[in-house]
C-alpha cells in the first residue's frame, strides 16, 4: 500500500469528491465578534426570549454551545435577526459568566443537578401563613439554595388574616433573615406590593415557593402590566396547591427599578448539590470558630470534636445561632416533609 505525506506532490493521488456539497468540518469556530449582549427573560421548549436593547428576540443556542444551557437571567452572545419581528430566530453563541445561581435537584438523592436561576440578586421565599400550612423545612431548604449559590434571602408572608406570623417568625428571628407580612386585603389594595417593592429596587430577585402560597398573585401585584395567569386552588385532602406557572419568566419592575422572576411553583427542593462545608459561610460571626475544628468537620451536633460549641459558650456569638447552623446542615441530610 502507497502511503504519502501530509503534501504529497504525486499525480496519481484521487481526490474524492464530497458527495453532500458543504464544506469540510473544522476546529476553528468563528468569534462572533459583532455579537449582541442580551438577558434571557423566559425559555420555552428550546426557544429563549431575551431582552436585545429594550426589545425582546427570539433565539436558539447555538450547535457550538453543546449540552450547555442558558437559563432565564443568563447574560448571553447573540448573532442574527434581531429585529424582534415576527417569526424570526436569532442564535446564542456564548453565555457570560455567571454571578450567582440558583439551584435544585428533585431530590437529595437525584444527582441531577437544576440551574432555576441565574445572576439573581435576592431570593424572595413565600411562604403561606394557612391555606396551604407553612413547611419550615422547605424554608430551611432554600435559605441552603440561597446561600450556596450567593444570594440573600428574602422571607415574604402571606395570608395573614388567616394566621398570625408570630410562631414562624421566631424560628428565623436568629437567622436575621428579612421578612415582610401580607395579606389578602393588602394585596388587593397595593399596600402589600408597595412594602415588598422597597425590598425588591435595583436588585434581581427570584420568587420561589409552593403551589397555592399566593406567590404569583404577588408577583401580579408587583408588576400589573404583566399579569400571569392564577387560581389560588388549595386541595382540601392534600393541602397543596396546584401550579399556576409552568416555567420561570423575568418581569421588569416599574420605572426599571430591578427586576422579578417568577418561578414554577415547587412540591420539593433537593440539595443533593450541595457541599455541607459552604453552609458555614452564611454565618460569618461562627466563621472565626471553626479555626480549631478538625479537618473534614461537618459542623454537626454529632460531631463532638466541633471547636464551635467551646467557642459560643466562651461567649463570642449566640448559641441560636449555633443552633440554626445545625438545623440548616440537618436539613441537607434527610428529605423535605420528615
Amino acid at each position: 500500500m502507497r502511503r504519502y505525506g501530509k503534501n504529497p506532490d504525486e499525480d496519481d493521488i484521487r481526490v474524492r469528491p464530497n458527495r453532500k456539497g458543504n464544506r469540510p468540518r473544522t476546529h476553528t469556530r468563528p468569534k462572533h465578534e459583532d455579537a449582541v449582549e442580551g438577558m434571557v427573560l423566559t425559555v420555552d421548549r428550546g426557544r429563549l426570549t431575551c431582552l436585545v436593547d429594550g426589545r425582546t428576540v427570539v433565539a436558539m443556542k447555538a450547535r457550538e454551545l453543546g449540552r450547555k444551557a442558558a437559563v432565564v437571567g443568563d447574560v448571553v452572545s447573540i448573532v442574527g435577526d434581531l429585529s424582534g419581528e415576527k417569526d424570526t430566530l436569532a442564535r446564542i453563541v456564548r453565555i457570560g459568566e455567571r454571578r450567582t445561581v440558583l439551584r435544585r435537584t428533585a431530590d437529595d438523592d437525584d444527582p441531577y443537578e437544576r440551574v432555576v436561576v441565574a445572576n439573581a440578586d435576592q431570593l424572595a421565599i413565600v411562604t403561606a401563613l394557612a391555606d396551604p400550612e407553612p413547611r419550615p423545612r422547605m424554608i430551611d431548604r432554600c435559605l441552603v439554595a440561597a446561600y450556596d449559590g450567593g444570594l440573600t434571602p428574602l422571607l415574604v408572608l402571606t395570608k395573614s388574616d388567616l394566621a398570625p406570623p408570630d410562631k414562624l417568625l421566631e424560628a428565623y428571628t436568629p437567622l436575621g433573615v428579612p421578612y415582610i407580612v401580607t395579606s389578602r386585603e393588602e394585596l388587593e389594595s397595593g399596600g402589600a406590593a408597595d412594602r415588598v417593592r422597597e425590598q425588591l429596587n435595583d436588585r434581581v430577585t427570584a420568587f420561589v415557593g409552593h403551589s397555592g402560597v399566593g406567590k404569583t398573585t404577588l408577583v401580579n401585584a408587583l408588576v400589573p402590566k404583566d399579569r400571569r395567569r392564577t387560581t389560588g386552588i388549595v386541595n382540601a385532602v392534600t393541602g397543596r396547591g396546584r401550579h399556576t406557572t409552568t416555567s420561570a419568566l423575568a418581569l421588569p419592575l416599574p420605572g426599571d427599578r430591578g427586576w422579578v422572576v417568577d418561578t414554577p411553583g415547587v412540591r420539593s427542593f433537593g440539595l443533593h448539590h450541595v457541599d455541607p462545608s459552604r453552609v458555614i459561610n452564611a454565618f460569618p460571626d461562627l466563621v472565626p470558630g471553626t479555626e480549631d475544628c478538625p479537618r473534614g468537620c461537618t459542623h454537626d451536633q454529632n460531631q463532638p470534636e466541633c471547636a464551635l460549641d467551646a467557642w459560643v459558650a466562651e461567649g463570642h456569638a449566640d448559641p441560636a445561632r449555633l443552633d440554626s447552623l445545625r438545623r440548616l446542615l440537618a436539613t441537607r441530610e434527610r428529605r423535605e416533609g420528615d
